[in-house]
């Protein structure tokens, strides 16, 4: 698979390389990071420490929030190890920096997938472990990996049904690529028994679970983290957090009402994508909201907030009563229910959870989230929680506890790296 992968990269090759140069010649936003990816100014960087080097790759965001609790635990846990971090987007690489500023030793770009930057690369972080995070599979890195004999482990692997669906098609590109590990950690028995179906040995899969259960063991979740931004008095904050096109309407249409029966609720929305937020802001004063952009200004408007930074929405759960989670009322697979379950905040979903569906299952299952199918019925929902505080607290309850039984997958892959690393 590797050859044909070389070969028509090298096909590819003028095709890509004018267009690249553009890029680095005349959009100073990419410049620099375009030119970091390709090697230049890539060094060694001398950390005084007797252990060996895991290299962890995520892809965006999302990976790097979910890296958080493993690195933490390798820090703690293996003091001696130095961990080298990298992440594909910009947003992801500012967000880790943030956030493992003092738990990681360097950051560094992830390579363009070309076999001699790849190579280049690789002698320089000298790598004893390779660790990816989630997704993001380069056939280059993987297999430049394995030729030098340099152990991968993929951790929080979730195989949807979309993306298995791609993977039956082309099973000669994806089984080499899943074979390159050497081993495979996935969040649950369906993921497993997908890689299985796609011929990977029943002896490389992990079934560990979701690294995101133990984000409430990192001492900085707590309840009511400090905000750097201010909102109107209150009494119930309602959170919409990773939004899609199409959600933002529904989510609007049914606060302005809540808000009519209960006009102490606060409504703080996060897009996924960060750049709608003036769209948003223009959608809700259509129907009479006055809103602020995050991104504008540190307070909040007269009636909602817009949230189109990055970083900040876990924070902002530490204060809800109550949180939806966006990706969900249009098909874009949902994100993760974890997020505001941990700060026993009751979860609100739509009906399309596919890459998280045993979390919003169980969620459900244990009283601590609750699926609505349209506007009506979370207009209903949010009608039930912000009337009846009992009701509302003990959900919330019921998410964390579901998320605290859930925990000590951390530990778990700190016990399978440890065995990598001898």
């Amino acid at each position: 698979m590797i050859f044909f992968y070389t070969l028509f990269q090298l096909f590819l090759l003028p095709f890509f390389f004018l267009p690249l140069l553009l890029v680095v010649l005349f959009v100073p936003k990419y410049r620099i990071r375009t030119l970091r990816r390709l090697g230049f100014g890539l060094q060694h960087t001398e950390i005084k420490r007797n252990g060996k080097t895991i290299w962890i790759h995520a892809l965006s965001v999302g990976e790097v929030s979910s890296a958080l609790p493993l690195i933490s635990g390798l820090r703690k846990e293996m003091p001696d190890v130095k961990i080298c971090f990298s992440s594909t987007t910009q947003a992801g690489a500012n967000l880790a920096e943030k956030l493992f500023h003092n738990k990681v030793d360097s950051f560094i770009p992830f390579p363009l997938d070309f076999l001699p930057i790849v190579k280049r690369f690789i002698r320089v972080v000298r790598p004893d472990l390779f660790i990816l995070v989630e997704t993001d599979f380069w056939p280059g890195i993987l297999s430049s990996l394995q030729q030098k004999g340099i152990p991968s482990l993929l951790v929080n692997g979730r195989i949807s049904e979309k993306s298995m669906r791609s993977y039956m098609r082309f099973p000669f590109f994806f089984k080499p690529l899943f074979a390159s590990f050497q081993t495979l950690s996935v969040q649950n028995e369906k993921d497993k028994e997908n890689l299985i179906n796609l011929g990977i040995t029943h002896n490389q899969i992990e079934t560990l679970g979701n690294l995101k259960y133990d984000t409430s063991l990192h001492s900085s979740f707590t309840l009511h983290q400090p905000l750097s931004f201010t909102l109107p008095d209150h009494s119930k904050l309602f959170v919409a957090g990773s939004t899609h096109g199409g959600e933002d309407e529904v989510i609007l249409k049914s606060y302005r009402q809540i808000k009519e029966q209960h006009p102490g609720v606060y409504l703080v929305i996060a897009p996924r994508d960060i750049q709608r937020g003036k769209k948003i802001q223009a959608t809700a004063a259509d129907m009479g909201l006055q809103a602020n952009c995050r991104s504008q200004i540190n307070a909040g408007g007269r009636d909602l907030f817009i949230l189109d930074t990055i970083g900040e929405l876990t924070p902002t759960y530490s204060h809800a009563s109550c949180a939806f989670v966006g990706g969900s009322l249009v098909k874009r697979g949902g994100h993760n229910p974890i997020e505001p379950a941990v700060f026993a905040v009751p979860v609100i979903f739509g009906p399309h959870m596919d890459d998280f569906w045993e979390i919003s299952r169980q969620l459900i299952q244990t009283g601590g989230a609750i699926k609505v199918d349209n506007g009506d019925e979370l207009i209903t929902t949010m009608t039930q929680l912000f009337t009846d505080d009992t009701h509302r607290l003990k959900t919330g309850k019921a998410a964390q506890a579901f998320v605290q039984s859930q925990q000590g997958v951390v530990q778990r892959h700190l016990r399978l790296i440890q065995c990598m690393l001898q």
